[in-house]
């Protein structure tokens, strides 16, 4: 049984697959920064106030933290 995880709670360094992104506005923001169920991306760093930096391909993303409890994903 695997348990959900949201990517909130990723630590650094990690490589994690994206399993489910929410709804609605949210949504439609993550697929203009290209961020789609099934990617494979890595945790690149936690900043203070709750913000994940991640990198898909050579790409860098920042995730709110309010974003980043709204996205589950699986551990590589």
């Amino acid at each position: 049984m695997t348990e959900n995880i949201t990517l909130d709670k990723v630590k650094k360094g990690t490589s994690i697959k994206i399993i489910r992104i929410p709804q609605g506005d949210s949504r439609i923001q993550l697929l203009r920064m290209g961020i789609i169920e099934g990617d494979k991306i890595i945790c690149l760093e936690r900043l203070p106030g709750g913000t994940v930096v991640i990198q898909k391909n050579r790409q860098e993303i920042a995730v709110g933290h309010s974003l980043a409890k709204q996205i589950m994903i699986l551990p590589e």
